[in-house]
């Protein structure tokens, strides 16, 4: 999709009259390609990070436009190869292994991204913790294993954030004590988001969205319009319960319709109650809205463990987030920014 076709007639029109009285007709035709070949450029790839990755941008030259989508692409593998569980050689599974025997000198990516994710744990009131994967590795959504009470049981001592310790003088991190594990899958491919969106920036880019599964930034507009982004009904993908107008904005939504399984006629999914060990199940989704992907994704697991009540009121606290939470009974529930569309 490119600008609006009367407004870019216009434009070019006006351009070339004012070119033509000074430029030489040689220098007109040279000119005349690049201003028509800019347009919008799509790419749509899965695997990164166990996700579909979306890469949108207004390109004025196409060929460095793709050149920075294959750069954005690149950045994300990379951090899936530093930070994925599922890589025996990533950084992070390296800390898992080590960390509880002693200190860890990690990188400042990383070291960033761990401070951010126990700021989180504190402003949370421990809601969101990267260490619920002491019990969260005992499931498998794919294969539908889950651990059995006297598991969770045994490996519940492991999940505390305050486990995890930062030096910051010697960019270190340490567990206190054996079987702490850690996974940043609830904020790492916000993380990603963010790393990409910055790539673009720094190539000129200045209309563009990044997606990342349910993790999204967005910088600029689409020409006076906004971006629009839907929040799909927790139970029917294709039915749409709110549509956001954004522009230089991130949004993330979590759902319990991401990695699941029924059995026994409950639920059990990938967002994990660090208090239970449990699939939190207090809400069904909930939609951040915020200045960073890497923010919006920490900060949309925290409503399934606590309740939207409790939620909001940490929402309301926090003056550059909104959020939309839709409720086990169908309720759909605003932070005070937001107003719920009238019908």
């Amino acid at each position: 999709m490119g600008r609006d076709d009367t407004e870019s007639a216009g434009v070019l029109y006006h351009t070339y009259m004012k070119l033509s009285l000074t430029l030489p007709v040689t220098l007109l035709f040279l000119l005349a390609p690049s201003l028509a070949a800019a347009e919008w450029l799509e790419r749509v790839e899965d695997g990164i990070m166990a996700t579909r990755i979306h890469v949108e941008l207004w390109a004025d030259d196409p060929a460095q436009g793709q050149a920075a989508i294959d750069a954005v692409l690149a950045e994300m593998r990379r951090v899936d190869e530093a930070m994925s569980t599922y890589k025996p050689t990533s950084e992070l599974s390296m800390v898992n292994a080590r960390a509880a025997q002693a200190p860890v000198k990690i990188s400042p990516e990383l070291f960033d991204l761990l401070d951010t994710a126990l700021d989180y744990s504190r402003v949370t009131d421990g809601a969101f913790d990267i260490t619920y994967a002491s019990v969260g590795y005992l499931y498998d959504f794919r294969k539908h294993v889950r651990p059995g009470e006297e598991q969770i049981k045994a490996a519940l001592p492991g999940v505390n954030y305050r486990h995890v310790v930062l030096d910051k003088a010697k960019h270190t991190v340490r567990y206190t004590q054996p079987g702490v594990r850690i996974d940043l899958g609830g904020i790492a491919k916000g993380h990603s988001v963010d790393r990409a969106i910055a790539i673009l920036q720094g190539r000129g880019i200045k209309h563009a969205l990044v997606t990342a599964g349910g993790d999204s930034r967005i910088i600029g507009d689409r020409f006076g319009k906004p971006w629009v982004v839907g929040i799909r009904h927790p139970d029917r993908k294709e039915e749409v319960i709110a549509r956001i107008p954004l522009e230089d904005a991130a949004i993330s939504t979590s759902g319990d319709y991401e990695r699941y399984f029924d059995e026994g006629g409950v639920r059990y999914h990938h967002i994990i109650d660090p208090g239970t060990g449990h699939s939190a199940s207090k809400v069904r989704s909930a939609t951040i809205i915020g200045p960073t992907a890497t923010r919006t994704d920490g900060l949309s697991k925290t409503a399934f463990v606590l309740g939207p009540e409790k939620a909001l009121e940490i929402y309301n606290r926090l003056d550059d987030i909104d959020a939309i939470l839709v409720t086990p009974d169908g309720r759909v529930l605003y932070s005070k920014g937001l107003e719920a569309p009238t019908k």
